[in-house]
């Protein structure tokens, strides 16, 4: 199955401009490629640049990844504009739901925050990503549990990518991947979990 998983650089708090987003393309869980662009900090232009970064990557992707439905802060993805324009499913994945009420009192002092607070409402619930009925009927242990946000796949389908492209832990190898390249690139090391 090919991916593409998508994740910022870290900046300061005080940073204002754009932030470093890096994609790695996985065959499963081999990496096949790397490609890179800027978004801006709390800023609009994720989706749009998430989309042109998949095109130019040539990788014939079969689902997008993200950890977390915004990068660069509180630049929030579009899922379901993003899987509709690539006509692939987009995939969030998170370690834990976030607080949302928390998410929602800190969004309120970037710019857009009505708006950003409808994608985050519309990307649909976070669901735990548990194993499958028939996994657990026959005692297997079907992968690592994880929560999920997705647009154009089922549940199942989600689980299906997940156990695909999981090689660690319980975060795709393409996000993991994504993390430690940003960091590197930004911070001249890498560290931290994705």
């Amino acid at each position: 199955m090919n991916v593409i998983g998508f994740d910022d650089g870290p900046f300061a708090r005080e940073h204002r401009g754009d932030v470093l987003l890096v994609g790695v393309v996985a065959s499963g869980t081999r990496v096949d490629g790397i490609v890179s662009g800027k978004i801006r900090r709390d800023g609009a232009n994720s989706t749009a640049t998430i989309a042109e970064l998949v095109r130019r990557s040539g990788s014939g992707a079969q689902a997008v990844l993200l950890h977390g439905i915004a990068v660069g802060g509180f630049n929030v993805v579009d899922i379901h504009a993003l899987a509709i324009d690539l006509g692939v499913p987009v995939l969030v994945t998170l370690r834990r739901p976030p607080d949302l009420a928390a998410v929602k009192r800190a969004l309120a002092r970037v710019p857009g925050a009505a708006r950003k607070w409808r994608l985050i409402e519309a990307a649909g619930a976070i669901e735990e990503l548990l194993p499958s009925r028939r996994a657990s009927q026959a005692g297997k242990d079907a992968g690592p549990r994880v929560f999920v946000q997705r647009a154009g796949m089922s549940l199942e389908e989600a689980r299906n990518v997940v156990r695909a492209t999981t090689l660690h832990g319980n975060i795709p190898e393409a996000l993991r991947v994504a993390h430690l390249v940003a960091g590197g690139v930004v911070t001249g090391k890498s560290r931290g979990r994705a």
